[in-house]
């Protein structure tokens, strides 16, 4: 997801990693189904170290980046549940934690034109993460990038869910005209041309509370909030009940009379939270029991709902021959389209007004 809201944006693809396997197959099925053309120099299914302790793949990469003449980028969110505020929180010594090190390392050796780093809120927020993640940027800065970076919602960027990343964004110094960076920091990134929807607005709009749980009811977007960030609109803007994934949702064998009682929009609870058709999701995460159900439905979300509330085009289809389980997984890492493409927009008008 983070790849296509970049290819959208106007940057140009020409490498995949991705160690998950079942993770690498959805991404070369939904690039085929959207008719995308298959990076130039292929697909890497293996860890990122393999580029720094492997001599043959390194010198591969190598090649790779002298190839493509143009400015050339690395964008890439190491997994994160180690820096999760709902996770175990082992940080930087967890064995999914210990692979920002890597990227940064990466980075660091081969040297590219510019950079994204993705992670988790807890990341930024949490005090003992923080300090690792000031390292990053020290890290960063000593090797030649200047640096910007930004908690963001995707709400922001219109998609309908309440999801905060952490977006860090370095661009070679040596590249940069004077006045787009000032000691290590970039200068007049424009992080604000591509956002949509003020926080502080969304926060204070009286969206729907709770409501009767009603099968099938039908019901009228209130007055007074921004129907785009709602989970109807997205229902129906992604025509899920005709996509090819929009029967593929875990039917649980006992749990129904708990799926009949809870109301729309309580979405409190750790797990079994019921969305609300005119307010936007909490984040699209469906691992450690956490359960969504549908609004008006007696079940769980579907695969087609959960890719609507990360706002992918409706043309997104994952195989058939996926487990429910790694499709759900797929959906809940990912970053959402309309958040990776506002930021790669933001990016790409930088690089056009900053680089020399």
């Amino acid at each position: 997801m983070l790849d296509l809201g970049f290819e959208k944006a106007g940057f140009n693809i020409v490498q995949v990693n991705e160690y998950f396997k079942p993770f690498m197959e959805a991404y070369k099925y939904s690039r085929k189904m959207m008719n995308l053309k298959a990076p130039k120099f292929g697909y890497d299914n293996f860890d990122i170290n393999n580029y720094l302790r492997d001599e043959e793949t390194n010198k591969r990469l190598k090649k790779h980046l002298k190839a493509d003449k143009n400015v050339t980028g690395f964008i890439g969110g190491p997994p994160c549940p180690d820096f999760s505020i709902a996770g175990k929180q082992k940080g930087r010594d967890g064995k999914n934690g210990v692979l920002s090190w890597s990227y940064t390392n990466l980075i660091i050796t081969h040297k590219p034109d510019f950079f994204l780093f993705e992670n988790v809120k807890g990341l930024w927020k949490t005090q003992k993460h923080r300090l690792f993640y000031d390292e990053l940027k020290r890290a960063f800065v000593n090797a030649g990038y200047c640096l910007t970076d930004r908690l963001s919602n995707s709400l922001e960027f219109g998609a309908p869910q309440d999801r905060d990343r952490i977006i860090l964004i370095g661009v070679k110094r040596s590249l940069l005209k004077k006045g787009y960076y000032r000691n290590d920091q970039l200068q007049e990134f424009p992080w604000e041309s591509n956002i949509k929807y003020s926080m502080d607005e969304i926060k204070k709009t009286h969206w729907p509370q709770e409501d009767p749980f009603k099968k099938d009811s039908v019901s009228s977007c209130p007055e007074g909030i921004a129907k785009e960030l709602t989970v109807e609109y997205w229902f129906e803007q992604n025509d899920v009940e005709h996509h090819p994934d929009k029967d593929r949702f875990f039917k649980p064998k006992a749990g129904l009379s708990r799926m009949q009682t809870i109301p729309e929009g309580d979405s409190n609870k750790k797990s079994y939270k019921r969305i609300h058709r005119w307010r936007y999701s909490p984040t699209v995460a469906y691992g450690n029991n956490e359960v969504h159900l549908h609004p008006y439905k007696e079940r769980r979300l579907s695969v087609a709902e959960a890719m609507a509330l990360q706002s992918l085009p409706k043309e997104f289809v994952l195989p058939q021959s996926m487990t429910l389980t790694n499709c759900f997984k797929t959906i809940g890492n990912g970053v959402p389209f309309l958040l990776a493409n506002g930021v790669a927009k933001s990016l790409h008008e930088y690089l056009e007004m900053a680089l020399k």
